[in-house]
């Protein structure tokens, strides 16, 4: 009996831990080894939404790949981060210039954080009157953090001007950032400063360069699977094919 009534209170404690978990404002989940994705929350449109990023834990600190979407989660991912792992955030990356991605770049520089952004992004931020990063990058450059190394790239455009990808190429994951769609999605998502056009051959690059991602991690919703890449390329594929006909069919 006494077995039995400590089998319903572990379950009645998982399920009270999920609930806090799903509910939460802040949610980290592990990916593998040292990498983790975690989700913030915003609203678009009047819906709530998730927006994923990843950090990795290295023997110098933490690395992590953008910034909360959320402000008042700027602080607790650093405090939850140094809970967890006992280790501090020292580089921070922004993979483009949108809220959900750069927001926390004047945040995390005040805290001593060295913070990293490509050089188009840095001169959005700076024409917008916003927070920029300490150090603007090249298009592709390789950093070497503690055990890790990974690549920074530009693609060109797509999502945004200035959106960036990050591949660690020994364990094959790809950081996509908003350039990668989740296999969720049915769109493309918000298009105010795309270019689907070139969204198309930049995707394909990375195609080429990366090869075989064991994971990927889109901007939004869920899932850390390669076919994500695909999955987008098709829905790019899908917008530009339905755009061309509209625009051939009002020429008639």
């Amino acid at each position: 009996m006494r077995k039995i009534a400590s089998i319903i209170l572990f379950l009645v404690m998982v399920s009270n831990s999920f609930g806090q978990s799903k509910n939460s404002p802040l949610q980290i989940s592990h990916l593998t080894g040292d990498f983790y994705v975690y989700k913030t929350f915003n609203e678009y449109k009047g819906v709530k939404i998730s927006a994923n990023a990843m950090y990795v834990v290295t023997k110098e600190g933490v690395v992590l790949f953008d910034a909360p979407w959320d402000k008042t989660q700027f602080q607790p991912l650093l405090d939850s981060i140094e809970a967890k792992h006992n280790k501090k955030v020292v580089m921070v990356f922004a993979t483009h210039s949108h809220e959900d991605r750069a927001g926390g770049l004047d945040f995390y520089r005040k805290k001593g954080i060295k913070t990293y952004s490509g050089k188009l992004t840095d001169e959005i931020l700076n024409g917008n009157k916003e927070g920029r990063a300490e150090f603007v990058i090249p298009d592709d450059a390789t950093f070497t953090v503690g055990q890790y190394n990974f690549e920074v790239y530009y693609p060109g455009k797509g999502h945004a001007p200035d959106n960036i990808v990050v591949w660690f190429g020994r364990e094959k994951i790809l950081y996509g950032g908003c350039f990668i769609k989740s296999v969720e999605a049915q769109d493309l998502g918000y298009l105010g400063d795309a270019d689907v056009k070139e969204w198309e051959k930049s995707i394909k690059k990375v195609q080429s360069k990366f090869k075989n991602p064991k994971f990927v991690i889109p901007g939004h919703d869920g899932g850390t699977t390669n076919e994500s890449v695909e999955h987008t390329l098709k829905l790019i594929q899908d917008y530009n094919l339905s755009n061309d006909t509209s625009s051939k069919s009002g020429q008639k």
